[in-house]
């Protein structure tokens, strides 16, 4: 999620390699995008900057970097914290815990009486009524008026 966000942000379009562990998108044939939360140092980008080689770019998207060499393929950018503050950490998937009422019985359902709309209400388009829902009158015909 953080590196298809920042690919986003660059402008950048998300497509990480397989094979190439530094890629995760690319705007054009020479130029990538490689995003990671680590603080990285001096040593980790000298082997990153000889990885990628003098033909090709790579804009690198971090938590920090403790270096003040500058290297003529790599261009260092920290990650905003608006970007960072978005994402969900400690999670493998996204899915949400919804639960719909209708979908769970309870023993006030069990008593619920359907009452069919009076003639102000519109009909509910795609949704059949069931015979009980149409024939069931909206007040108890022995009851108070």
């Amino acid at each position: 999620m953080l590196s298809q966000a920042m690919c986003k942000h660059e402008g950048y379009r998300f497509e990480p390699n397989p094979e190439v562990w530094w890629v995760h998108g690319h705007a054009t044939e020479r130029a990538f995008i490689y995003v990671t939360t680590e603080t990285l140092n001096h040593e980790q980008l000298a082997q990153v900057s000889d990885e990628v080689g003098p033909d090709r770019s790579l804009l690198i998207c971090g938590g920090a970097f403790r270096t003040t060499a500058e290297y003529d393929n790599l261009t260092l950018k920290k990650i905003p914290q608006a970007v960072l503050h978005r994402c969900e950490w400690g999670r493998d998937d996204y899915s949400l815990d919804i639960r719909s009422p209708l979908a769970e019985p309870s023993e006030a359902s069990d008593t619920a009486v359907a009452v069919a709309p009076g003639p102000k209400a519109p009909a509910k388009r795609g949704r059949k009524r069931s015979a009980q829902e149409q024939t069931l009158p909206l007040f108890d015909q022995e009851g108070d008026a």
